[in-house]
């Protein structure tokens, strides 16, 4: 069976690296990527001070432009931030107010960034921000390859928010020692699974968007699967191989595994969620006004405060007499024949 390589197609820059002025096509949304928020009228105060812009959050970075000149642009992937706050700034356009500020981490560099929302009283920058990175920093399993991780839980694995299983074989050899390991593989739709019968925290989660290659290969244990990840996107670089009996069964499991590789390639799964509150929608119509029907019944005789008559219902024709309830000191409309108002309002324990 030929190699499969694909591993320039899944190439995922997005979120783990750090891009000063890019071609205004690498701030397009990639295959997986989703656009959450685009504000406008935000300043880059650490670095363009006194330059409207456009700040864009997606699930995997976070893209300012000028507005005047959009080849001045960053890219920051959320992967190379370090740390988010909201501190006081010294903005051009603003003053001396809050800001965004995200310390980040590329390579072996730091850099920081300053935002300020150029809307007043605008919490926007910061909510959509901060809660979007906390969505990615809890969802790292659909992205990064982990060694000996709580992965099992009654025996079963703990499955992500959008994971199915496809496949789940016993008897696997994981071949990562001299003698190898009996476990447990299992495929779904966002990574590859092995876990140790015996040892449930020796185990491996391999996201595709990890992994370089699927392949089949001799070793010294005859046959195997070998899947081998990339350094590139933070992979390790690891060569796994696993071996499975019969062999038949190994070509179809490689087989499967090579599919949904490819199938993630093309539609990723980030696994970083969001919801967007309902904004209601604009009323362009005047609500009717309804006003209470009340009418003056009489007034004392030494002109002292008016005695009024409540209905509920506007459009009622009034069809019993209007008498005073010395209960309420109101005038209302007589109540049901047999009934009083004390009775009517009388709350009981049963």
């Amino acid at each position: 069976m030929p190699k499969q390589n694909i591993e320039e197609n899944v190439y995922v820059w997005q979120d783990r690296e750090l891009r000063f002025d890019s071609p205004f096509t690498n701030l397009d949304e990639r295959r997986g990527e989703e656009r959450i928020d685009s504000i406008n009228s935000v300043e880059d105060t650490k670095g363009n001070n006194g330059e409207r812009g456009a700040l864009i959050i997606t699930n995997l970075r976070i893209i300012w432009h000028s507005h005047k000149r959009p080849a001045t642009n960053l890219s920051i992937g959320l992967n190379c931030v370090l740390r988010m706050s909201k501190k006081k700034a010294n903005s051009k356009m603003r003053g001396k107010t809050e800001a965004l500020y995200l310390m980040t981490k590329f390579e072996k560099s730091r850099f920081e960034f300053v935002f300020t929302s150029l809307v007043k009283n605008s919490p926007r920058i910061f909510t959509t921000c901060m809660s979007v990175l906390r969505a990615y920093e809890t969802t790292k399993m659909y992205r990064d390859l982990k060694l000996r991780c709580s992965l099992v839980r009654d025996g079963e694995l703990s499955l992500l928010p959008l994971e199915n299983v496809y496949s789940k074989l016993s008897g696997v050899w994981n071949l990562a020692t001299d003698q190898g390991n009996l476990g447990t593989f299992i495929i779904t739709n966002v990574r590859i699974v092995w876990h140790a019968n015996l040892a449930h925290n020796f185990n491996v989660s391999i996201p595709y968007m990890q992994i370089k290659s699927i392949r089949l290969s001799r070793s010294k244990f005859g046959k195997a699967m070998v899947i081998e990840t990339s350094a590139k996107t933070g992979g390790g670089g690891y060569i796994l191989g696993f071996r499975i009996d019969p062999a038949e069964k190994l070509e179809d499991v490689c087989q499967e595994c090579q599919s949904l590789h490819k199938v993630h390639s093309t539609e990723p799964i980030f696994g970083v969620q969001w919801s967007v509150e309902e904004v209601p929608e604009v009323v362009t119509q005047p609500l009717p006004r309804v006003i209470d029907n009340i009418d003056i019944i009489d007034q004392d005789a030494e002109g002292g405060t008016s005695i009024y008559s409540y209905f509920a219902d506007p459009n009622k024709i009034r069809d019993r007499e209007v008498q005073f309830d010395a209960d309420l000191g109101l005038a209302i409309e007589a109540p049901p024949e047999g009934a009083t108002t004390k009775e009517l309002w009388r709350v009981t324990n049963d």
